[in-house]
């Protein structure tokens, strides 16, 4: 009996405590409670990662670019979709697929019908993140999208790079503009879905072992074409390294005579005006003389002139005279003249008066007259 009442008043002690820290437990299973809804209300997102969360309550959806911890409310409240946002490589190399972003290796026909091959081309892309619901909305969870880049890319380069010709494709620095034609049409393409292609890289293309050796043989052509156009400029530079040495010398030559040519001019010009004083002096002097000798002839001319006319007036004086005279003076003076001469009058017609006379001197001399 003892032993009964000993338990009914443990029990009732155990009831007592009980009801004494009744109100410190609901505080604690009301903390346990909230860290663990806490815990569940919280999510992460990776760096490389793009969050959308969508409100299932209002229809509200928010794209998160930043990683760190987001709120995520439980029971249905928000839906988190992560999307790979880093950037992605999608290859075609080798004979077959492999998954969604390896495929086989890319075969273009060119426009004059020949084929060649890209061993590796290499696509670089990414989501952007501002676009990740879009992204979502049309591609759908995880990396469907991805499925797109395969039938995109090898149709849209075998459309920019068929373009070319095959002598044109086998020049890396002529293909760079269907490159770029390309990654636009793909951005064009793509970017309305939330993919943006950053670059492409293709290697140099494969043709057949024919091809492949002409054009290794064009290579080889344009190498020597430019040894030459090198060897060329290099002698164009000899060359006008020469003509400037030439025009130099020319020009310290043509220096040089033109100094000398300058002394001599100088020295010229110095005997010029020597000689010119000398002449002019010998001017001045002799015409000086001149013109005395000259003076004084004048005068002689003039003496003389006036012994002329002396002499003309008394030769005419005496011509009056002796015209003024009788026959027989005339003929007495006549007869002076003619002393020693014989006169043979011969008439050559039955005239009374003499036409013609032949006169001869005495000793051999003969003279006529009329």
């Amino acid at each position: 009996m003892s032993d009964a009442n000993d338990r009914a008043r443990q029990a009732r002690e155990l009831l007592s405590g009980f009801g004494k820290h009744k109100e410190r437990l609901w505080i604690a299973g009301a903390l346990v409670v909230v860290i663990l809804v806490g815990m569940r209300s919280c999510t992460s997102i990776e760096p490389g990662q793009v969050a959308l969360r969508v409100n299932n309550i209002t229809g509200a959806v928010d794209t998160i670019t930043q990683p760190g911890a987001i709120l995520e409310l439980p029971f249905g409240i928000h839906s988190v979709y992560r999307v790979d946002a880093s950037q992605q490589t999608f290859r075609m190399h080798g004979e077959k697929d492999v998954s969604d972003l390896e495929t086989e290796q890319l075969t273009v026909r060119a426009k004059d019908g020949s084929n060649f091959v890209f061993g590796d081309a290499t696509i670089l892309f990414q989501v952007v993140r501002d676009h990740a619901g879009d992204l979502i909305r049309d591609a759908g969870l995880e990396h469907g999208y991805r499925e797109w880049m395969k039938p995109y890319a090898r149709s849209i380069l075998r459309d920019e790079f068929g373009q070319l010709s095959a002598i044109t494709a086998s020049d890396p620095t002529a293909f760079d503009g269907a490159t770029h034609a390309a990654q636009k049409r793909l951005n064009e393409l793509l970017g309305p879905h939330g993919i943006e292609v950053m670059n492409i890289v293709t290697p140099k293309p494969h043709f057949s072992d024919d091809y492949e050796n002409l054009i290794e043989a064009r290579n080889q052509s344009r190498n020597q074409l430019v040894v030459i156009a090198s060897d060329t400029d290099r002698a164009h530079t000899d060359r006008q390294r020469q003509v400037a040495e030439v025009v130099r010398d020319q020009n310290q030559k043509l220096q040089e005579k033109r100094a000398a040519l300058e002394s001599e001019l100088a020295e010229a010009l110095t005997a010029q005006t020597q000689t010119k004083r000398e002449v002019d002096a010998y001017r001045i002097d002799h015409v000086a003389a001149g013109q005395a000798a000259f003076a004084a002839a004048q005068r002689k001319a003039d003496e003389l002139a006036g012994q002329l006319a002396a002499q003309y007036q008394s030769k005419q004086a005496e011509i009056d005279a002796f015209k003024n005279q009788p026959v027989e003076r005339v003929m007495e003076r006549l007869g002076e003249r003619l002393e020693g001469v014989t006169i043979d009058i011969q008439p050559f017609a039955n005239d009374a008066a003499p036409r013609r006379l032949q006169v001869e001197q005495v000793g051999g001399a003969v003279g006529g007259g009329q």
